[in-house]
């Protein structure tokens, strides 16, 4: 019986040992331990500190991050270990547990380690939706540019900034004027309907940036990419790029371009902070091009002129005469350098005010800038008055209020453009490029005195002031006048309020915000051309001409997110989003135009004008357009074993752009990360391995067109009566069936991390296919009524590769080094086009001209023309040659003689003509000798540069873009050495063919006459160029001075920009964009104000 109650007490006693050891397993499993991070210096709250529990040996057992007021909870499994605590920028801390269970925590910054952050920070990725991912679980192509890696450049917007920096990412200046836009293309050209460039998105809401449509006033070429001019640099906290299509679906219609989300700066939790930013920047235009001073070229237009004629000028062209009698001979007797008088040192300075701070309920940012800027030419500049207000109120532990508001003033100075009905703000510089050196900039009077009023005659020699409506003829005028005395402004005042109401309906699993956004905007551009400018007669419709554009935005769009992300183990994660999202854009546009006001000084159009009321007297136009869209997405990610993740998406979108049949499209996209490094199998490389990842993804995007009342039947106006009724004709096919143009995108790469985070690769490759192109001119048959109409007729490709290497070769306890090196490569391609498309445009048998097909397998941009082969020497030289090198013998046994467009033209070339290429040997230059070219896509873009820090006081940064490949049209070249008019020419003619026997590359000078300047490979070059984009020093003073001064940091720097370009290009700048319209387009060099070499101060101060 004893041995039964010894059996019955030591199985109670083992099952109550038992019972309290689980007891006590359980309940250190329950332990919380809480607390705060702040910093030791300033008592701020530390956001996103890791804090873990790790055992005796060292392994991390369970970890968290702290939140956004530096406060965490962690889950310890025993007290007898310990915590440790550690970010970037600060030094760790080791912390025992014991019977603590609230832990405070202050870590002390560490200088050297903030410079780490742009290679180690790993921060989670916004796509912009409100789906926020941590960078090494994104599935797809994706990059992120912390804006103050490029704080220290002189940009007005931020794209001027990032050229270079982002593979697949190409942007070129349009010009180098104040407030000119930027080209960006994102993995090449996939669209010929509007603008290439991406869809913008400033705090999770698209940013509208369009034009009214149709609405072409004289400064459109340049403003309609320059919206980010609105978004001052120092109020962005980083910027992402989506490029591939699975990542650009779940913005459907508008993402086929890729899609560039800004994220602006907001406040935190801590006592007020105020920073102050200065910039003072001087720049200066790189050296033009020799031109012919006045002296040259008063003695090369009377050989020109005397090589056709075969007699002098005649003495009656007093432009030459020289007649020291006649006092207005002074007028055409100088050596003016027209581009030099045109020509200043530009200045800008930039200064911004923010303050930030906040407590527990409320957290506020708000700043306050103005950037003035006097361009490099004459008559250009910008300015911008820029305000923001970012706040947050958290009203209670579910529900946050956050409201954005901005405030921009843009006002932009241009040339008053002279051509195309003022398009072309360069053209001031492309006339002064060509207008005759011998002439003078101020009038002689009849007594040969100097007078300070502008010599300006109505025409000479080389011609006259054209009125707009004769766009198609050259123009002359004194380009210091127009420059000076004509005016031509821009004006944009822009209000952003933006809403946004956070629920958590359950705390961290099910979140439901909601945004709504007002853009509202005001754009006015006015312009006066005075009879000074041009020279022309009071009773002309181009003197005294008044001109006014208005239009008005207004836009509403709103976002509802429902996020979920359930609590699940450590094995799996998932995180989905419903989102719902509309937008509502409405415009109203108008323009007046007069002509004849009395005086120069009334330059309003509304003013009554001294000229008969005719189309070019005085003209009104107005216009409204809206355009709405609904979309619907849904997005998921779901996350196994941290080492496989998968991304699901769908977005269904509806635009009223399109008729009821097709108004809606789906967006599906599907992309994965395979982890390999977290397999067991790759521990044994875990000491220098820290990523090895692979990634891809397929996905469809989708374009709206950009009319809103295609699929309407339209009636306009004959302008002529009958019975006294005006008849109407119809002036458009009605659209129904108009599809949206797709883009469908597979996309694959590899990230490979190495060394604590000291390499980074990322290795990308994408191919990208948009069908069903939108275009404007497919031909109809006459009988049908109509011309054209636009449609989806065709389909094109790009492919191609991109590799962003971030290392840190230099990291010691004084110096940390970090290089970085980009290059991406895209090859476009055209993949089918309608047979009733225009397959051609370019006439190669006109002097100047390029030949451009549309041909299968042939990218954008390519273009035709003939081989040039130097210059006829001599009369021998001139006789047509057989492929074995025998001259051909006509029927009658004399020698042909080579000619050009026979019969059409029937030239026959002589001595000091420029020789092309005879391709199949019948002695006649004609359509079957044009070849192939090039195009002007470069091959490969990409940058890199250095950045050496030592002991966090002193920073040196530099960068370099480079662009390969890729041929340029020098329009410039071709325009000043052609020796075929009165315009001036550059120093080259000066080795020009004058006699038999002359062996150069440069033709006979021939006025009016000869085909010396055919569009042919003489005028094609090589863009490929090496810039030194920026170099920096930056110096933070030290704590002690820092303190002293009652700041809280302190730093200095000064930036060069554009100090050199390495190239084989004999232009001014190689770097060129396609231009033109719809799918022709050609890279042409056109004496636009070059990128310009930048020199700058900068401060920075908070306190």
């Amino acid at each position: 019986m004893r041995n039964i109650y010894n059996a019955i007490f030591f199985t109670v006693l083992a099952c109550c040992l038992v019972t309290v050891i689980n007891v006590h397993a359980q309940t250190a499993e329950k332990i919380l331990i809480k607390g705060r991070v702040t910093d030791s210096r300033d008592k701020l709250p530390v956001v996103g500190a890791t804090v873990v529990e790790q055992d005796k040996d060292g392994r991390t057992i369970s970890g968290q991050a702290t939140d956004i007021d530096g406060n965490f909870v962690l889950k310890v499994t025993d007290v007898s270990h310990k915590i440790v605590i550690s970010t970037i920028g600060y030094k760790s801390r080791t912390l025992e547990i014991g019977t603590r269970r609230i832990i405070n925590v202050t870590l002390e910054s560490n200088a050297r380690a903030l410079t780490d952050v742009v290679v180690t920070a790993r921060p989670p990725v916004n796509n912009g939706t409100g789906l926020v991912i941590d960078k090494r679980d994104q599935t797809t192509s994706t990059v992120t540019l912390n804006a103050k890696d490029v704080e220290e450049l002189q940009a007005t917007s931020i794209d001027q900034a990032i050229q270079g920096r982002l593979p697949g990412v190409d942007i070129i200046a349009n010009s180098g004027d104040p407030g000119a836009g930027m080209s960006i293309k994102i993995r090449g050209t996939s669209t010929l309907n509007g603008n290439t460039n991406p869809l913008i998105v400033v705090d999770g809401v698209p940013f509208q940036t369009t034009i009214p449509n149709g609405f072409n006033f004289s400064t459109a070429d340049q403003t309609q990419y320059a919206d980010l001019l609105s978004i001052a640099p120092s109020d962005i906290k980083d910027i992402s790029i989506l490029k591939d299509a699975a990542a650009t679906a779940v913005w459907g219609a508008q993402a086929a371009n890729g899609v560039l989300i800004i994220t602006t700066k907001r406040g935190q939790k801590g006592p007020p902070i105020i920073s102050y930013t200065f910039k003072g920047t001087m720049s200066a235009q790189p050296s033009p091009i020799p031109l012919l001073t006045g002296d040259q070229y008063s003695t090369f237009i009377p050989e020109m002129y005397m090589n056709v004629a075969g007699v002098p000028l005649p003495t009656s062209i007093r432009e030459f005469a020289y007649d020291l009698q006649d006092p207005y001979s002074k007028n055409y007797s100088q050596n003016t350098d027209w581009l030099k008088t045109l020509t200043r040192t530009g200045y800008l300075t930039d200064n911004n005010l923010s303050i930030s701070g906040g407590g527990d309920k409320a957290r506020y940012f708000a700043s306050v800038g103005y950037n003035g800027q006097t361009g490099t030419t004459l008559g250009t500049g910008f300015s911008r008055l820029n305000t923001r207000l970012n706040l947050d109120y958290i009203v209670s532990s579910k529900i946050r209020f956050t409201t954005y508001i901005s405030y921009a003033h843009n006002v932009t100075d241009y040339n008053y453009a002279t051509a195309n009905n003022g398009t072309g703000s360069d053209a001031v510089r492309n006339i002064a490029t060509i207008r005759m050196p011998n002439m003078s900039v101020y009038e002689y009077n009849d007594a040969g005195i100097l007078t300070p009023n502008f010599f300006s005659p109505a025409s000479n020699i080389q011609g006259a002031y054209s009125p707009p409506a004769n766009s198609n003829t050259v123009t002359f005028y004194n380009p210091l006048a127009m420059a000076v005395a004509a005016k031509n402004t821009s004006a944009t005042d822009r209000i952003i309020p933006h809403f946004n109401l956070t629920y958590n309906i359950i705390p961290d699993v099910l979140n439901l915000n909601g945004d709504i956004v007002f853009d509202i905007s005001n754009g006015r551009q006015t312009r006066f051309l005075p009879q000074i400018a041009t020279g022309r007669p009071f009773t002309e419709t181009s003197v005294n001409r008044a001109g006014s554009s208005d239009y008005d935005t207004y836009s509403v769009a709103s976002k509802t997110n429902l996020i979920f992300t359930p609590r699940l183990n450590e094995k799996h994660s998932f995180t989905g989003l419903l989102s719902v999202q509309t937008s509502d854009v409405k415009s109203v546009t108008q323009s007046q135009l007069i002509a004849g006001t009395a005086s120069a000084y009334l330059q309003d159009p509304s003013v009554p004008g001294r000229l008969s009321n005719s189309d070019l007297t005085r003209g009104f136009a107005s216009g409204v357009e809206q355009t709405r869209w609904v979309a619907a997405l849904i997005n998921g990610q779901y996350k196994y074993l941290d080492r496989y993740i998968i991304n699901v998406a769908l977005r269904g979108e509806g635009n009223s752009n399109f008729g009821a049949d097709r108004r809606y499209g789906l967006f599906p996209s599907i992309s994965a990360r395979y982890r390999l490094s977290g397999e067991k199998f790759m521990k044994r490389f875990e000491n220098f391995l820290d990523e090895f990842s692979f990634r891809g993804g397929i996905g469809r995007s989708g374009r709206a067109p950009s009319d809103p009342y295609l699929f309407y039947n339209n009636y306009v106006s004959t302008g002529s009566s009958y019975l006294g009724q005006a008849g109407l004709y119809s002036n458009n096919i009605q659209l129904d069936n108009l599809r949206w143009e797709q883009l469908t995108g597979i996309d694959a790469g590899v990230n490979i991390i190495l060394f604590k985070q000291r390499l980074n690769i990322d290795l990308g490759f994408y191919k990208n296919r948009t069908r069903d192109l939108f275009v404007d001119r497919l031909n109809l048959p006459s009988t049908t009524g109509y011309a054209n109409l636009p449609y989806n007729v065709g389909t094109i490709d790009n492919q191609g590769y991109e590799l962003n290497i971030l290392s840190t070769p230099i990291k010691t306890r004084d110096w940390l080094v970090d290089f970085n090196f980009n290059i991406s490569q895209n090859i476009n391609a055209v993949k089918e086009i309608s047979p009733l498309y225009a397959t051609s445009d370019g006439n190669v048998s006109r002097n100047g001209d390029y030949l451009q097909l549309l041909q299968v397998n042939n990218p954008l941009g390519s273009f035709y023309g003939y081989k040039f082969a130097g210059v006829y020497k001599d009369a021998e030289s001139t006789i047509a040659r057989d492929g074995n090198g025998n001259k051909i013998i006509s029927p009658n046994g004399t020698p042909v003689q080579m000619r050009f467009n026979y019969p059409a033209t029937d030239y026959l070339f002589q001595p000091g003509d420029a020789v092309y290429e005879d391709i199949n040997h019948d002695g006649n230059i004609n359509y079957q000798d044009v070849v192939y070219l090039g195009n002007g896509n470069p091959k490969f873009t990409g940058g890199f540069g250095p950045s050496i820090t030592w002991r966090g006081s002193i920073k040196l940064n530099a960068f370099f873009s480079f662009r390969t490949g890729g041929q340029v049209i020098n329009q410039t070249k071709m325009l000043t050495t052609n020796m075929y008019s009165f315009n001036n020419q550059s120093t080259a003619v000066l080795r020009r063919w004058r006699t038999p026997g002359d062996e150069t590359d440069m033709p006979r000078a021939v006025y009016q006459t000869g085909y010396n300047w055919l569009g042919s490979s003489r005028y094609v070059e090589d863009g490929s160029f090496m810039r030194f984009r920026s170099i920096t020093a930056r110096y933070t003073f030290n704590k002690k001075l820092v303190n002293r001064l009652k700041l809280k940091n302190l730093s200095a720097y000064v930036t060069a920009e554009n100090l050199a370009t390495f190239t084989k290009y004999t232009g001014q700048d190689p770097e060129v964009s396609l231009r033109g319209t719809g799918i022709f387009q050609l890279a042409k060099d056109d004496s636009a104000t070059p990128p310009l070499k930048l020199y700058t101060l900068g401060l920075s101060a908070s306190f």
